[in-house]
């Protein structure tokens, strides 16, 4: 055992040597470049967006290219009931537990991959009690056909990564945990624009239902003036029947909107993690504020901050790898193997010299003949590898498309808010005019009631407007990566 000791290192010390000096085979991945030409619009990205007279949501907003989100990118919009049930949600939404589950896994496929760097040990003990039979001779146990063996092995293997199969293996490995991680980063992202896009498209129902109920209201009165002056032969059949009509139509909106507002409440507490009867609050436009500058991240900044690019450009790295796995098993491989071991009849031999043995030993391998199966899993993975190129530069493209859709829906929704809230305020003056001029006697009740009508969708527009307002500033923000890099979403490893 003493002489194992000295000449097993002795032995290995030649081959670790050259084992670490190689390069391993296949492509170094490289971080791919964006075209330095590419841009959100043709004529450049406009400085600020249109101001209107038209509350919280018509305020101006700066557009700057330096402009950097922050993490809590949800409390620019300095809601108290929104930061809160964000914070509710990251607790409990089951997606994002089970996001970090699988970045826990990929972290611990990572670690495990990195034993094969090292010796594997196996020990195991073996008594046996055995019984040979007179003919055969010698007999172990001093001649005795009856005997008892305790063997005790230690199977020490190691096989040097001499082309760097196993380096790549673990590269590819830890760029899967990197897949895993933007994952992580994109459900949570995706988990925190939904909350923030619902809460938004809630007030927005809400205000809508507010707006539909007055001018239910206001009709409802109308319709009750109007019979008192059919009675009184001051107003005709049709003025009566058209009021009806326009009476009806209001209220038929009602039910649809009642059941968009219970659908974005339900949707709400799944996004929290909550059931659909738990207590959650109300949120009304007035609560939203909107922040006051717009960011314009640069497309080269923007494959670092997107989750998607991340992702894809992980999966490239994986797929480069995997190349110089193929190769490397298509080379010759050694493994190195010693079996130091005891064997002795009864246990209190186990500290005596002479019942030690061992074997050292090393095996090559080189695959000869295989039907072509390593050279076409090669062919392979660099296809693979192509493909993931491809998507990945898909990917870029796809994120500069929604960056650019995005600044184009802030620039022209503010510029529509300007127009809708100029049409709420002329219709809402021309409704006033003409209930005045109805009482004086100079016009006839139809245009009233045409009047009427064009107020009540020039208001609800207005709502539809300033709800989008938001909503665009939400998508840009989500659009550009959300701010994760200003926060450490990986989870901690198990056991810490």
């Amino acid at each position: 055992m003493r002489n194992l000791a000295f000449l097993a290192p002795r032995a290995c010390a030649p081959l670790l040597a050259f084992a670490l000096t190689q390069c391993a085979v296949g492509p170094d991945f490289h971080k791919p470049t964006v075209l330095a030409t590419m841009g959100y619009q043709a004529g450049g990205v406009p400085q600020h967006t249109t101001p209107s007279n038209a509350g919280a949501a018509g305020a101006l907003q700066q557009i700057s290219s330096d402009y950097d989100l922050p993490g809590d990118w949800w409390t620019l919009f300095h809601c108290r009931a929104l930061n809160q049930l964000v914070t509710l949600a990251l607790a409990n939404n089951p997606s994002l537990k089970s996001a970090e589950e699988s970045l826990r896994a990929a972290t611990e496929q990572k670690r495990s991959q990195a034993g094969q760097f090292y010796p594997q040990i196996n020990g195991f003990f073996n008594p046996t009690r055995n019984k040979t039979s007179i003919a055969l001779s010698p007999v172990p146990g001093s001649n005795g056909y009856l005997y008892n063996l305790h063997t005790a092995q230690l199977n020490i293997s190691y096989m040097p990564d001499i082309w760097g199969g196993i380096r790549r293996q673990h590269e590819a490995l830890a760029a899967q945990q990197e897949v895993q991680r933007f994952q992580l980063e994109a459900t949570y992202l995706t988990l925190t624009t939904n909350l923030v896009v619902t809460a938004i498209q809630y007030a927005t129902i809400r205000a809508q239902l507010a707006a539909t109920s007055d001018i239910i209201a206001s009709q409802q009165h109308l319709l009750t003036t109007l019979n008192g002056e059919k009675t009184l032969g001051e107003a005709g059949v049709h003025d009566v029947v058209s009021q009806q009509a326009l009476l009806a139509q209001a209220q038929a909106t009602l039910a649809p909107l009642h059941l968009q507002l219970d659908q974005a409440r339900d949707q709400l507490a799944a996004l929290a993690g909550l059931a659909p009867n738990a207590t959650l609050p109300d949120f009304s436009l007035d609560d939203f504020v909107l922040p006051p500058t717009l960011p314009a991240t640069l497309p080269s900044r923007l494959i670092e901050q997107r989750p998607d690019v991340r992702a894809a450009q992980a999966v490239m790295h994986d797929a480069s790898a995997q190349v110089g796995v193929a190769i490397a098993n298509r080379l010759p491989n050694v493994q190195l193997q010693a079996m130091p071991s005891i064997v002795v009849n009864n246990m209190d031999q186990f500290f005596t010299p002479g019942y030690g043995m061992w074997t050292l030993g090393a095996m090559i391998t080189q695959p000869l003949f295989e039907g072509g199966q390593l050279l076409h899993l090669e062919r392979a993975s660099r296809h693979l590898f192509e493909q993931a190129v491809q998507q990945y530069h898909a990917t870029v493209l796809t994120a500069v498309q929604n960056v650019a859709d995005c600044l184009h829906a802030t620039t022209d929704d503010s510029q529509a808010l300007v127009a809708n809230a100029n049409a709420a305020r002329v219709t809402a003056e021309s409704l006033r005019i003409a209930r005045a001029q109805q009482r004086l006697g100079d016009i006839s009740q139809v245009m009233v009631l045409n009047a009427q009508q064009a107020d009540a969708q020039a208001r609800l527009a207005l709502i539809a407007a300033q709800g989008a307002r938001f909503t665009d500033t939400v998508a840009l923000f989500q659009a550009v990566g959300g701010g994760w890099w200003h926060r450490d979403d990986t989870p901690p490893a198990p056991g810490h």
